[in-house]
């Protein structure tokens, strides 16, 4: 793909076009061969994809190689994909694989930006109006950013996404062309294009630079685009681009010379002046007819309230061409039909390689396709009581996502993924392609019920068995000589609430057991770097709830336990059992301890079908001759590594910065040092910020953050 236009052209008259070029071709890196069960199905599920049929199912076991078997589908038909993924861990850890399968091509990682959200909502019983709550990511918003750039730029793309995905993001045709190309030697006329910044939402800010901000110095031009964490640096000689690089956002040191660069928009959501003059119209038309829709009812304190609000959020789109909330006019700003689905990001996928040029895979399919069908009903129940009340106008019900049957309608070509497809899977595809067999012959756990009278002791008891073995290296084999390597066997335990996970995690700690919780109010990043610190021996027993079901992949882990398992329901059902079980799959002593004083339907089928496939497995052992070894895999997290900016000069800086703020080390530290600590830092802190020493500022930020973890385990 190549951007056209003349290299002695204002970039405000560049006609921009995609232009087909040689696709770039997509090839896995690995040590491994498809073995097992692997390439029958491989072979199969690239045929189907080949024939355009539009849905399969591939039924895989937990250590089967599902994603290794997708990375050969998307290397042997040569298409882009989409991987869905039900939360942002799994999401996370597919990334993580899939980098390292295809590491000379692009994989990005698509999740919703907030670390906390709290959605604008009325409850009418109460009388209650919550205002709209949110705090940002700024490293997930940028990698957000870099999704749709790669997409426009590349043809060798993986984007693994979470159900997120399906909300609106901007028009993708004016978010491609609204971008600007610059390149050495280009006549630019610089006013005009400091305007055509602007107008693509970015800001001028001369004294600090974040993203979606630049400044100007002199004949220079610092760019921080909403992609990079690197700084546009552009030089001019007159009217001429003399120098393009990029930039340390810190030391101002060169890291790239360029010869040509796209700046892409600073947000999803383009407009112009035009746009708006005519948004502000329409706006009106409608809050007109919303208020006399009230006045006839009856309602004038709806029709006021509307009025009110409506009217002050027109006057700062007129003045900033911004105002709080504005997605909400986003079908008007786009114009939309009332009605129609918001753009999002399958069609920034079906604009750039066509609708039958790329795949969705639907990974761990019967949790995925449940929320995909539910995000559109939720958000329509709480926007329908905004609009009925007059905080919102009927505008804002478009600001939704996709409803399911959209969704379906744009992915021409699905796979689902799951060791328990549901019902719709299964009936809206051939039969299922079975991945049962593990290339490195690893077979199901054995299982063992116990009544839930003592429980508590009899985990504490197999916990400390588990965790006073010492790996043997001849039952495990090391994909990477060099990697870490765990001194004992890890714990998971599965409880039924999050605070039953808190007070549980807690009590065995008491007991001289190093162990986690986990649950959904975790930060996206921080979830990741728990899995991973289990792998590196900073604990040893991981508890949570349904969060260590699906695709979480810990081959350290030798026993899981699942506490009150006869507690029929969904987090005790046959699929959630199984997905549990399979938690175990991935290590060779592997076992699964259910307490439970009855057994449930649920259990009962869950222990049929996985004696089924134990049977199977032990079979293919014995006629091949294969002893089973545990396959453990690197420690390191691209993604997280992407997020550690401070190089090994900078952290001795910052840890003896952190070091002479303390009167004692951290490790002796009281709750109320901690105290004190934290407010003294918060102090230097925002001293340092006003005297724009925004480098110590953000030492003082990140050992702040170490401060308040320590403070909430004491």
């Amino acid at each position: 793909m190549t951007v056209t236009g003349s290299r002695r052209e204002s970039p405000l008259s560049y006609n921009i076009e995609v232009q087909e070029t040689k696709q770039d071709h997509f090839k896995v890196k690995s040590k491994f061969e498809p073995a097992g069960d692997q390439p029958k199905v491989i072979d199969e599920i690239v045929k189907r994809v080949n024939e355009s049929v539009p849905r399969q199912t591939l039924l895989g076991i937990t250590g089967s190689g599902k994603t290794f078997t997708m990375a050969k589908i998307i290397e042997l038909t040569q298409k882009p994909a989409l991987v869905l993924a039900h939360n942002k861990t799994l999401a996370g850890q597919l990334c993580n694989e899939f980098k390292e399968f295809f590491p000379e091509n692009r994989v990005e990682y698509f999740i919703s930006y907030y670390d906390y959200y709290q959605p604008e909502s009325y409850l009418p019983h109460s009388d209650t109006f919550i205002e709209k709550t949110a705090k940002v990511n700024d490293d997930i918003d940028r990698l957000r950013y870099s999704t749709t750039r790669s997409i426009f730029e590349r043809d060798d793309v993986i984007v693994v996404a979470s159900v997120s995905c399906i909300y609106g993001l901007g028009i993708p045709e004016l978010y491609f062309k609204s971008a600007i190309l610059l390149e050495i030697g280009m006549l630019i006329d610089l006013k005009e294009f400091l305007n055509q910044l602007v107008g693509i939402q970015y800001r001028r800010n001369d004294t600090q630079i974040s993203r979606g901000l630049f400044r100007v110095r002199g004949e220079i031009i610092e760019i921080h685009q909403a992609d990079e964490e690197r700084i546009l640096r552009i030089e001019f000689f007159g009217d001429e681009i003399e120098r393009l690089a990029y930039v340390d956002r810190l030391t101002g040191e060169v890291l790239e010379l360029m010869d040509e660069v796209k700046v892409f928009p600073a947000k999803h959501y383009v407009t112009d002046e035009d746009t708006l003059e005519r948004a502000v119209k329409q706006i009106e038309k409608e809050l007109e007819e919303k208020v006399n829709e009230f006045k006839k009812q009856g309602k004038d304190v709806e029709a006021q309230r509307i009025l009110q609000r409506t009217r002050y959020d027109i006057e700062m789109i007129k003045e900033v061409g911004y105002c709080n909330g504005i997605e909400n006019y986003s079908r008007i700003l786009e114009g939309r039909e009332p009605g129609s689905s918001p753009q999002v990001l399958i069609d920034y996928m079906n604009r750039r390689y066509g609708e039958d040029g790329w795949i969705c895979f639907i990974d761990e399919s019967h949790m995925t396709l449940p929320q995909l069908r539910a995000m559109y009903h939720g958000d329509l129940s709480r926007k329908s009581v905004l609009v009925d009340y007059g905080f919102r106008l009927p505008c804002a019900i478009d600001n939704r996502p996709l409803k399911y049957e959209e969704f379906d309608l744009r992915a021409k070509q699905i796979i689902y993924v799951s060791a328990t497809p549901g019902e719709e899977e299964l009936e809206r595809s051939p039969k299922p392609t079975e991945l049962i067999i593990r290339p490195t012959g690893l077979v199901d756990p054995e299982l063992e019920i116990h009544e839930t009278k003592g429980q508590v002791d009899k985990l504490i008891e197999e916990i400390k068995i588990r965790t006073a073995r010492s790996l043997d290296p001849e039952q495990y084999y090391a994909a990477d000589e060099t990697m870490y390597f765990p001194k004992n066997e890890k714990v998971i335990v599965n409880t039924l609430t999050k605070k039953m996970a808190e007070d549980l995690s807690e009590y065995l700690v008491e007991h001289d057991i190093a162990a986690r919780y986990l649950h959904s109010e975790i930060k996206s990043l921080d979830r990741i770097k728990l899995l991973n610190d289990l792998r590196k021996d900073e604990y040893d027993v991981l508890v949570g709830v349904n969060l260590l079901r699906e695709g979480i992949d810990l081959p350290e882990v030798s026993l899981v336990c699942i506490m009150d398992a006869d507690k029929e329901g969904f987090l005790r059902n046959f699929r959630t059992l199984i997905q549990m079980i399979g938690r175990a799959a991935r290590n060779s002593k592997s076992k699964v301890i259910m307490f439970a004083d009855r057994t449930t339907d649920s259990m009962a089928k869950a222990i049929d079908e996985t004696d089924r496939r134990r049977e199977m497995q032990v079979a293919h052992n014995i006629e091949h001759c294969i002893i089973p070894r545990t396959v453990l895999k690197p420690v390191s997290n691209p993604i997280l590594d992407a997020f550690d900016k401070l190089d090994e000069e900078q952290r001795i800086a910052a840890s003896a910065l952190f070091d002479s703020m303390l009167n004692k080390p951290l490790a002796q530290m009281s709750k109320r040092d901690l105290i004190q600590a934290i407010d003294k830092l918060e102090d230097e802190m925002k001293d340092a910020a006003k005297s724009l020493d925004f480098e110590n500022a953000a030492l003082y930020r990140d050992h702040l953050k170490s401060l308040r973890e320590k403070l909430e385990e004491k």
